[in-house]
């Protein structure tokens, strides 16, 4: 094999593993088809009834079909993280599918694609949220728009952060 044909398998290897690398961050939060909660449906973690505010709803689904709804991104993640408090029995690896509302579309998205506001003047049910945007670029937007202080993934979110946020605090 030539060194030219070497070289070039070499960088396109290189650029495929870049861009695999680099693709959830660089694709929008996709759509996601989930079942939508029904006016009985309440929050695990704070009891409102999530239907009343379809523009904040997020979504965790199970493997075995049952779906717990939430009034917000921030309820959903204190559910995540202290599993065994808010869903006695189930466990992360059960979990199929994990959905948020994104803000400008309000299609429903994945939520460990999508990017999050933290500190902007907009509030959720709950008060201070985390704001869902489907792409980076929504994001950078939304925080222009609405003062936001910071832009996080999925697995940036902490335990700490939350409370922070229910004390109308944006730094844990």
């Amino acid at each position: 094999m030539s060194t030219t044909r070497r070289q070039w398998r070499t960088g396109t290897g290189a650029l495929l593993s870049l861009f695999l690398l680099l693709a959830p961050t660089l694709l929008p939060a996709a759509p996601l088809e989930l079942p939508r909660p029904g006016p009985r449906d309440t929050c695990p973690v704070c009891g409102m009834f999530v239907a009343k505010y379809p523009e904040w709803v997020a979504t965790v689904v199970y493997e075995d079909g049952h779906a717990d709804h939430f009034d917000g991104a921030k309820d959903m993640f204190k559910y995540l993280a202290d599993m065994k408090k808010w869903a006695p029995g189930r466990h992360a690896e059960q979990i199929r599918a994990i959905a948020v509302t994104e803000y400008y579309g309000l299609e429903r998205v994945d939520a460990r694609s999508a990017w999050y506001v933290v500190g902007s003047d907009v509030l959720g049910p709950m008060g201070h949220e985390l704001v869902p945007l489907a792409t980076r670029e929504d994001a950078e937007e939304f925080m222009r728009d609405h003062s936001g202080r910071r832009i996080l993934r999925f697995d940036q979110v902490t335990p700490k952060l939350l409370r922070a946020l229910d004390d109308g605090r944006f730094q844990p």
